[in-house]
């Protein structure tokens, strides 16, 4: 072996060493940097001709295991998406109070029944029916408020959407950009250490919002897609897009999230979307939230329609001028059929209590009777008009019954035996003659409407039903024209035909109480919600979403429209708390002003089983108004609860996983230390070795 290649060797030794030295040097002085990966050095030996020529450094790498990194993004994901759920699902729990203390919402609740028990301790105390009212309000605008908040929820999560879409388009330009510096360092033998360092943040930044799939190219750098396959950087970076909710139809419309890959492809984002920022975002605002909203309105509903069941069997006293009644939806006849058993309309003398003419009505399917003379629903206020014979006047106006007695006198409604019943209410309940609890738009959809009942809207209006997958992916938006058949089984045929409907999606039918249900196809089932809807069905000018609660939006918003009749408020002492007495003698007393059996009614309300329409997650039921609002507020607590647990279980797995990580891409100092000492001898040998050359060389050279 020559003395050059004895110097060549030493040298690429000393160049090797100092390599190592200073990767070294930079591990140690970023012990302590957060997100920093340990370098390292691969040194290979150099041969020629099979005989060894020295060392040298192949290149300097980041002390990655792909295992570990895609456990960490994946297990840091689920922890994003967790977290984000629970952070804001405690924040709609704790709208409703602690559920066990007494002002709680759904203590409240209770406490508006035991009021109007105190009420019938001494049905003329003007404060004691103030307390009453002034519960049964707080009570409905307390849930007008929850609803607003939990929609304040809704639109705080999708402002975040739009905020991690435009953070995820940053961070996939950074890393795109990294990905060309790398790829150079790569091609040219340099040293991409501290790119591919920051690009590794870069990338754990991006999985905390969305599941990604991380591999390395041939090339330098990394190519990211999503769990579902869509590619997001590596041939160059895709682009999000999303725009912020918008209002159609009085309520807010939530917009889809596109994905535009390297290539020109357009994609819906959410398809397959598992993990993640965003994807926890569209769970809370998409599932979690709508699903409490409804459950609300639902239990609020039937609050104020049990309420109205006992006040719309007690009377005033003295008892009302006029009674009018709420928008029903229907045509007075369409209304009117399908009632049976008896109810009596009275018209009282204020001063005396007594019954000055009485209607009697026996309903019998499409027919009647008043006062025994045979009537139809199409002749009924003709024929009830005959019956009060100037005492009092009917008449029917935008979808509303109202009767007003003569001169002074008051009205008042009692049913006789077997009540007056359709869909489960009474004469004066179904028409809302004397509702306590007023609402601006309809709240109860099981209107014991039949497919021959006529449905009201115009030939050729529209409404558009948008179906999404289980993810929030849209699958399709579909649009049905009111058809040209006027009943309500000739709309059930239009929204449920495969070609021009939704049929391949779902089917809508009537239940035994007239409610108009869609039930979906397919596991897992697609959510349907109306986009649009031009409809406006006479005479009640409403629309077929709100009719019959087409979508949980419309059902959801109930909450906010309940208030206690404005006349009523203002003057307590029309607050329904007797009873007319229909057996009365003529002449004598049928109301008094000291009866309380009204307010017992009212008291018992909450006792009541009733039927809960399917809302949320919840598939109704059979049980009270009181029970309902135990369960739901215990599922509250228990969601909530969950939500904890598995975010508490996520980060857990992801705190774990990046300890493991970072075991091993972490710096150790007493390993640095160890190589550090190594590196240095080497260095030392190297220049020995150097020195012993020189030292031949001089010899060499003297002895010439």
């Amino acid at each position: 072996m020559s003395l050059s290649t004895i110097l060549n060797i030493a040298n690429s030794g000393l160049q090797t060493a100092q390599t190592q030295l200073r990767v070294v040097s930079d591990n140690v002085s970023n012990v302590n940097t957060p997100g920093y990966v340990r370098k390292i050095a691969d040194q290979v030996s150099l041969t020629t001709q099979g005989v060894g020529t020295g060392v040298e450094v192949a290149r300097v790498r980041i002390a990655t295991d792909r295992f570990l990194q895609a456990a960490a993004l994946s297990a840091g994901a689920e922890a994003s998406r967790q977290g984000v759920r629970y952070e804001l699902y405690d924040r709609i729990q704790s709208l409703f109070g602690d559920p066990g203390g007494t002002s709680g919402f759904f203590s409240q609740i209770d406490g508006v029944f035991s009021a109007f028990a105190v009420a019938a301790e001494d049905a003329v105390s003007s404060p004691r029916r103030q307390d009453a009212l002034f519960k049964t309000q707080a009570i409905f605008d307390e849930a007008g408020r929850i609803a607003g908040q939990i929609q304040a929820v809704r639109e705080d999560a999708d402002g975040r959407i739009q905020s991690a879409v435009e953070r995820a388009n940053t961070l996939l330009q950074q890393i795109e950009t990294l990905n060309v510096d790398i790829a150079r360092a790569t091609v040219l033998n340099g040293d991409a250490s501290g790119a591919q360092t920051q690009q590794a943040r870069l990338v754990d930044e991006l999985s905390s919002l969305m599941d990604v799939q991380v591999s390395q190219r041939p090339v330098g750098g990394v190519s990211i897609r999503t769990g579902a396959g869509i590619l997001l950087a590596g041939a160059g970076a895709a682009t999000l897009q999303y725009n912020r909710a918008g209002t159609v139809n009085s309520e807010t419309a939530f917009n889809e999230i596109w994905v535009t890959e390297p290539g020109g492809t357009k994609r819906a984002f959410a398809d397959g979307l598992k993990s993640g920022e965003i994807k926890g975002l569209l769970e809370l605002r998409d599932v979690d939230a709508p699903q409490t909203a409804e459950r609300l309105a639902e239990l609020v509903s039937r609050v104020a329609d049990e309420l109205n069941r006992a006040h719309n069997a007690n009377s005033a006293v003295p008892p009302p001028t006029t009674l009018t009644g709420k928008n029903v939806g229907q045509t007075l006849a369409s209304a009117l059929t399908g009632f049976s058993g008896n109810t009596t309309i009275a018209v009282v003398n204020p001063s005396t209590g007594a019954i000055a003419t009485r209607a009697d009505i026996v309903f019998s399917g499409s027919t009647m009777t008043i006062n025994g003379t045979p009537s139809t629903p199409a002749n009924f206020l003709a024929d009830l008009n005959t019956a009060f014979g100037g005492a009092a006047t009917a008449s029917f106006v935008d979808g509303k019954l109202s009767i007003t007695a003569a001169g002074s006198n008051g009205v008042a409604i009692a049913d006789g035996m077997p009540a007056s019943a359709k869909a489960g209410r009474g004469f004066s309940h179904y028409f809302g003659m004397n509702d306590l609890v007023s609402t601006d738009r309809p709240a109860l959809y099981d209107l014991g409407l039949t497919t021959t009942s006529p449905h009201g809207f115009t030939a050729g209006e529209t409404l558009t039903f948008r179906f999404t997958e289980e993810s929030g992916a849209k699958l399709r938006d579909i649009q049905v024209a009111v058809p040209a058949g006027g009943t309500v089984g000739d709309i059930l045929t239009a929204l449920n035909s495969t070609t021009t409907g939704v049929g391949r999606y779902g089917s809508f039918a009537l239940d035994a109480n007239g409610e108009m249900k869609f039930t979906p196809l397919g596991d897992p089932a697609p959510r349907m919600s109306v986009l649009e809807d031009t409809t406006t069905q006479a005479p009640s000018g409403v629309s077929m979403t709100e009719l019959f609660g087409l979508g949980g939006g419309v059902r959801a918003s109930r909450a906010d429209g309940f208030k206690v009749r404005t006349d009523i408020q203002q003057s307590p002492a029309k607050l329904a708390l007797a009873q007319l007495n229909l057996s009365a003698p003529a002449g004598t007393a049928a109301l008094s002003s000291g009866d309380g059996r009204g307010a017992l009614v009212l008291a018992d309300a909450g006792q009541k089983t009733v039927r809960f329409s399917a809302a949320g997650d919840s598939p109704g039921g059979n049980l009270s108004v009181s029970r309902y609002a135990s369960e739901l507020s215990g599922e509250i607590g228990g969601k909530a609860q969950a939500a904890k647990s598995r975010q508490q279980s996520a980060q857990a797995l992801s705190t774990e996983a990046d300890q493991r990580q970072q075991n091993y891409e972490g710096v150790n100092l007493d390993e640095e230390l160890v190589l550090m000492t190594t590196y240095q001898q080497a260095f030392n040998a190297s220049a020995r070795l150097i020195q012993a050359a020189k030292d031949m060389y001089d010899t060499l050279l003297g002895m010439i």
